[in-house]
């Protein structure tokens, strides 16, 4: 039998429940150091709810247009003008983000299609170029459509949200001709000292002329992105012949004025300064890659072009003196503004008969709001148009997808074919009912 010693054993416990005391106990961290840690804490989740906009809702895009049998017929006809745009969950309500990913990678799984270059020469001697694409499909009336189409500022067939929307237009059974601005291709040198502009519509008038020539059982079906928005609008409203077989237009992410939209460009708010700064480093590189054919001697050289332009163009630092050093002097513009003014599409709109769909988003940051007065103003006053404003898009973006990854086929290529169908549809209704009346008047 082991004998017990009471004193060491008391004392063994107490020191057991030290060590066991001292492992539990923590130290009390003080309470203003948890309050530093929960307010940033907040403020991070704040800015992420702020800058990613998770508050906005989703909805229908804001519609303004006159009733009218043909508007009624397009809300019909349209599921896409009543349903809601629902972009992708995590990132798709930030216009800044959705501007980022299309100027950054265009789109997602972007198609291959395949086209035929062909090449004009213009009456100055530049050499115009545009990109034709047969199509894959039989359209929804089954006749000859071709979608004339002219890409944002320095874009060209190539790029990839042209790609996609030149695919997707195909199997719908379009014919696509996809304008290369003048000097935007890498691959095709310059042939005369000049480049394309704000709003020049000569290439595009060329481009539509041998579609017409080449096809002339075709209908046609005008498209026009950002910058391309405003040509084919003030090509339309130029002349009346201009909209001679032409279906519809159909106008995504322009500005309308380029005299309103300088002021706001030079802004800050909602980082269009520094858009500006981006857009116009594209360009300032463009024109210096064909600065041997601008700037050479050469008889059909501008002559207001000077070498002193050459040194304005190198310290440029927004679009607006780019233009005013180099652009308005391709077509003798003695003054800026009479550049934006003359170039502009806005003094053309009303000129333009056809049915006409202008499409912006709410959230682009390169197009204020106060731009917006102009497509609000036109359809609340020509039947002809119908003016559709998403909350969500940015700038030629338009993503859809379910939360984070977005689809390769965007909310504004189904937007674009659909209302093409929609006005193919209604122009065939109208013929048939027209031949109708006609049979039953010879009875």
């Amino acid at each position: 039998m082991i004998p017990e010693f009471p004193a060491l054993k008391n004392k063994w416990h107490t020191a057991q429940d030290f060590k066991m005391n001292s492992l539990m106990e923590t130290p009390e961290l003080p309470a203003v150091f948890d309050g530093v840690k929960l307010a940033a804490v907040a403020a991070v989740l704040y800015i992420i709810v702020r800058c990613l906009n998770l508050k906005s809702p989703t909805a229908p895009p804001d519609l303004i247009y006159q009733d009218t049998p043909l508007s009624r017929f397009l809300l019909k006809s349209c599921s896409l003008l009543t349903k809601e745009y629902i972009p992708p969950l995590i990132w798709g309500k930030s216009g800044h983000i959705q501007t980022a990913l299309y100027g950054k990678m265009g789109r997602v799984r972007s198609p291959h299609p395949y086209g035929l270059r062909k090449y004009l020469t213009m009456s100055d001697g530049a050499t115009a170029t545009f990109d034709l694409f047969e199509p894959l499909a039989e359209n929804c009336i089954r006749e000859d459509i071709t979608m004339v189409i002219c890409p944002g500022i320095a874009n060209h067939s190539e790029k990839q949200y042209i790609r996609t929307f030149v695919d997707y237009s195909q199997k719908n059974g379009y014919r696509c001709a996809v304008l290369n601005h003048l000097g935007a291709l890498p691959t095709i040198e310059l042939t005369s000292p000049r480049m394309f502009t704000y709003g020049c519509t000569w290439e595009f008038g060329a481009m539509v002329n041998y579609i017409r020539k080449t096809y002339p059982q075709s209908k046609l079906v005008v498209v026009g992105f950002s910058l391309g928005g405003n040509i084919v609008c003030k090509y339309l409203g130029e002349n009346q012949t201009n909209q001679e077989g032409v279906l519809c237009c159909v106008s995504v992410c322009q500005g309308y004025s380029a005299l309103r939209a300088q002021e706001t460009f030079m802004q800050w708010d909602q980082c269009r300064r520094f858009y500006n700064f981006l857009m116009a480093d594209n360009l300032k590189k463009i024109i210096l890659s064909h600065r041997h054919t601008l700037f050479a001697e050469s008889p059909k050289k501008p002559q207001s072009l000077l070498e002193s332009d050459l040194s304005r163009l190198h310290t440029a630092t927004s679009l607006m003196q780019i233009d005013d050093s180099i652009m308005r002097k391709f077509h003798g513009y003695s003054t800026l503004k009479e550049y934006y003014e003359q170039e502009s599409c806005l003094h053309y709109l009303q000129k333009i008969f056809v049915p006409l769909l202008l499409v912006n988003a709410a959230d682009d940051p390169l197009v204020h709001d106060s731009l917006l007065s102009i497509p609000k103003a036109l359809s609340e006053k020509r039947e002809n148009v119908m003016f559709v404003l998403p909350l969500h898009g940015g700038h030629l973006g338009f993503f859809e997808g379910a939360v984070l990854f977005p689809e390769p086929l965007t909310w504004m290529d189904k937007l674009v074919v659909q209302y093409a169908n929609a006005i193919c549809q209604w122009e065939k209704n109208k013929s048939q009912c027209s031949d109708t009346e006609q049979s039953s008047g010879q009875e």
